[in-house]
């Protein structure tokens, strides 16, 4: 290999570790590595190592001889040298040590290049996917933004940066217009990670994305001082969020609406005008479950079984539509909010049945 060979080669690598975030020690490793194969294969020679000078680019193959006894029967010539032989040699030599002598092809530098470019793209493509699992094997759960970057019948791909994530089109909200070349944000529903890929998955109808949307549009529920306990969505219809403060003097309702309603018109803006009910916690479950009801007023709650998690709500007529909800999606969601199964009943109701709660 001439100097401006050497030079090429080095600079070569030198940029693709750094471009790549591979490790340049490994990168010479596995170039070493590959070039020792491809000597073997090319030249004969199975006894051999391949050293690159980190400094200079030029590359040496050398043959070695491991030393054994003189008394050593059959010996592998091919390998092996007995050690008065390897005394004349090197004087002081011991056993067990070796001989090396160069062997370098003056053809190897077209021998080289020709491994290098295919340890290269293997190695890049390893790289590449462990430096993204490393940076994205913890995402999952999480809320990403990327950039629409293509498109077809099922899906859209999403540019976050390193790779591609997959956005299924049924997983947008409602009936949702997206534009490709826009920014979009998404929740990371899942990771798969193989021996030669990864897979990223996106949605924007999981309950999570509500949650990851509050956590970055609310300084306070970032910091800690207001909580999320909950989240109970119908994706495009309505979402529920259980809300407490663990300062007095802050409220968490009126600190997620913020002023003049900023705050909560940028959430629902990104879930495609989607309804949200803040809905204020608390540890007693007939106040949290009242709670949860809204836009109902005046709710009765009564736990029926706190073991198997059974609660009545009773209304007013006017408010009994209120509190089930268009096709009954309010009271799924307190529901699903509170984790307890609420029926909902008005005093006439009751008394129709026979039920005298008095």
């Amino acid at each position: 290999m001439i100097k401006k060979e050497a030079n090429e080669f080095l600079s070569a690598l030198n940029n693709l570790a750094e471009e790549k975030h591979i490790s340049k020690d490994g990168l010479f490793e596995s170039m070493e590595l590959a070039l020792t194969t491809a000597y073997k294969k090319n030249y004969g020679l199975s006894n051999v190592r391949v050293d690159i000078n980190k400094d200079t680019g030029f590359i040496k193959v050398f043959s070695f001889l491991t030393v054994v006894e003189d008394e050593k029967e059959d010996y592998d010539e091919d390998i092996e040298i007995p050690l008065s032989e390897a005394k004349k040699i090197v004087k002081d030599i011991k056993v067990g040590e070796t001989i090396e002598e160069e062997v370098t092809p003056k053809d190897f530098g077209r021998v080289a290049a020709s491994t290098a470019k295919q340890v290269i793209i293997q190695r890049v493509k390893e790289a590449e996917k462990n430096s993204l699992e490393e940076e994205l094997g913890d995402k999952q759960g999480e809320m990403i933004v990327g950039t629409l970057s293509m498109e077809d019948e099922k899906n859209y791909l999403v540019d976050i940066g390193r790779t591609m994530a997959i956005l299924p089109k049924k997983e947008l909200i409602g009936d949702e217009k997206l534009v490709m070349g826009n920014s979009i944000k998404a929740y990371v529903s899942k990771i798969s990670i193989t021996t030669k890929s990864i897979s990223i998955l996106l949605t924007r109808r999981h309950y999570g994305f509500v949650k990851r949307l509050f956590e970055s549009e609310i300084p306070e529920i970032e910091e800690g001082t207001v909580l999320i306990h909950g989240v109970a969505r119908e994706a495009g219809v309505r979402s529920k969020v259980a809300l407490s403060s663990i300062n007095p003097n802050v409220d968490p309702i009126g600190t997620c609406v913020g002023e003049k309603g900023r705050r909560i018109t940028n959430i629902v803006k990104e879930l495609n005008n989607e309804k949200i009910d803040l809905v204020k916690y608390d540890e007693d479950p007939r106040i949290f479950i009242s709670n949860a009801l809204q836009p109902a007023e005046d709710v009765n709650v009564i736990i029926m079984d706190e073991k198997e998690k059974k609660a009545l709500a009773i209304v007013d007529d006017k408010n009994l539509s209120l509190a089930i909800g268009r096709k009954g999606i309010n009271v799924v969601l307190a529901s699903r909010l509170t984790h307890y199964r609420i029926d909902v009943k008005t005093k006439k109701q009751l008394e129709s049945e026979g039920i005298n709660l008095k």
